[in-house]
């Protein structure tokens, strides 16, 4: 699993699963957000009903697997938030990036781990696979 990460630095390709900066890339792919009139970033699943919104408050996350009808809070101990990505093949693959580290989670967002790798202060992020 690969993620593109734009920080301040530029864009950097991370192996999530070795937990590895695998080197420069070119651009984040494009990402289609949908319209909503919240002040921070949503994210949403290519297959499934997945919606995930970046919020200002604690826990950082509002996760929905329902196409928005109903919300949880996710994210319990996490940072604050600054981007997140949900895998287009898989609903329950979650990326969520703090200032300079990369969390992910394989469960629609009820557990989360830290990567080891620490970046420069981050912008954006998606999956790349």
């Amino acid at each position: 699993m690969t993620a593109a990460v734009e920080t301040i630095e530029g864009i950097l390709l991370v192996d999530v699963e070795t937990e590895t900066v695998l080197g420069a890339g070119t651009e984040l792919p494009p990402v289609e957000r949908p319209p909503v009139g919240l002040p921070r970033v949503v994210a949403t699943a290519a297959s499934g009903s997945t919606v995930v919104a970046v919020i200002d408050r604690r826990p950082p996350l509002a996760v929905s697997h329902d196409g928005g009808r109903t919300w949880r809070e996710s994210g319990g101990g996490l940072p604050a938030g600054f981007a997140v990505d949900v895998a287009d093949d898989d609903p329950d693959r979650i990326l969520f990036a703090a200032r300079n580290h990369l969390y992910v989670s394989t469960d629609g967002g009820t557990f989360w781990h830290r990567l080891e790798v620490e970046l420069p202060d981050i912008f954006g992020l998606a999956w790349l696979d």
